[in-house]
């Protein structure tokens, strides 16, 4: 037998080590660190909904803090269904006929909640803001601490627009900053799940300056001011599009950004505008202001939307709904008195909902301006 020499005898056991120390980690790596959840399973997670065992995510259910994300969740959309969605979808049935096909809203955040409680049926719904897209978790290979905390940052960025019906822009962004959970598109997912949507595919996009989307992959996508989701919904055929994109929609910030063009190829549109700070009231938002008031067949919106100045009665019928009061007072600059005496008249009509920064329903404001001679029919 040929002598083994020292240096084959020591390369042999650190060989040997090496194999059986990559034998314990495959052994010891956590199941699942391979794959990703679906789309659609990630949704249903962030919301707190139940998935069935087949789905590799159902094991990530079994831990008690998302068994508490869970309730806690359970508990916050019964109250706001019974307080708001529902009656807002009754309003809605009577109050809103013949819905575009593309729904345009403008200053929204996150809001699929109240873009989908208004307008149901849309194929198209755009939003944007000034919160950045952010990016999908992988929920499959985060830790059960870093999934824990990320929970517990979801449902704190949530509690305004639960208790409140709006986002504060600041406290939203402190919430959803960094970790796993980044970003508007979590909240985005947690709104499609719970209102019966399943997500279907997700693309991160930009927009070129003539308006045309850009699809972004791998490492690209980090720097995505878009997403688009494609969804499916109960008792609705075909699919459905959300558009989500962070832009500044000033005069100034929208020069160059290609939005406004991408917007006008989707035609004829209904439009919200809800909780805006009054940015539509302001010069430097012209641009926006006029694109909404030229291609929308119907803006429904608060207080704080287009003034009411800007409406040609030519071209608009208005319809006042619950009772205009005074704007809080870090905008008390905004009252309109045009405003008030038009929710005087004997055309205004009650309703049982609040919405916008007065959320109380005796204090609440919503304006149905319908063009007088439509552009399009709604079921072309």
């Amino acid at each position: 037998m040929k002598p083994i020499s020292r240096h084959n005898f020591t390369r042999g056991i650190a060989l040997g080590l090496a194999a059986a120390a990559a034998t314990v980690a495959i052994s010891i790596a956590p199941a699942g660190a391979a794959e990703r959840a679906s789309h659609a399973d990630t949704a249903r997670y962030l919301a707190g909904l139940e998935l069935p065992d087949s789905s590799p995510v159902s094991r990530l259910t079994k831990r008690r803090s998302w068994q508490a994300h869970a309730k806690s969740f359970d508990r916050a959309w019964t109250s706001i269904d019974k307080r708001q969605l529902s009656k807002i979808r009754t309003w809605t049935k009577e109050h809103l006929p013949n819905p575009q096909k593309t729904v345009l809203y403008m200053f929204s955040g996150p809001d699929f909640l109240y873009a989908n409680a208004f307008f149901p049926d849309a194929s198209t719904y755009v939003l944007s803001a000034l919160e950045p897209v952010g990016v999908e978790p992988d929920i499959m290979n985060m830790s059960p601490g870093a999934l824990s905390t990320g929970l517990v940052r979801l449902r704190s960025s949530l509690n305004n627009v639960l208790r409140l019906s709006f986002f504060i822009t600041k406290d939203m962004r402190s919430k959803l900053k960094g970790g796993g959970f980044r970003g508007t598109l979590p909240v985005l997912y947690v709104f499609l799940a719970r209102a019966g949507k399943v997500v279907e595919d997700l693309s991160y996009v930009n927009l070129t300056p003539e308006g045309e989307l850009e699809t972004l992959t791998g490492k690209d996508a980090r720097r995505a001011t878009g997403v688009k989701i494609t969804f499916s919904g109960e008792n609705q055929e075909g699919l459905r599009t959300l558009y989500y994109f962070k832009t500044n929609i000033s005069d100034y910030g929208i020069k160059k950004s290609g939005f406004l063009e991408f917007c006008a190829k989707l035609g004829p549109a209904d439009s919200f505008i809800k909780s805006a700070s009054y940015l539509p009231h302001k010069s430097h938002f012209s641009k926006v202001r006029n694109l909404l008031l030229n291609q929308s067949e119907r803006i429904v919106q608060d207080d704080t939307g287009i003034p009411l100045k800007f409406f040609n009665r030519d071209t608009w019928k208005l319809e006042p709904f619950g009772r205009y009061v005074r704007p809080i007072s870090i905008f008390s600059g905004r009252y309109q008195s045009g405003m008030a005496k038009l929710f005087r008249s004997k055309a205004r009509k009650p309703i049982n909902f609040g919405l916008g920064y007065h959320i109380g329903a005796g204090r609440t404001s919503v304006l149905v301006a319908s063009r007088k001679t439509p552009k399009v029919n709604a079921t072309d």
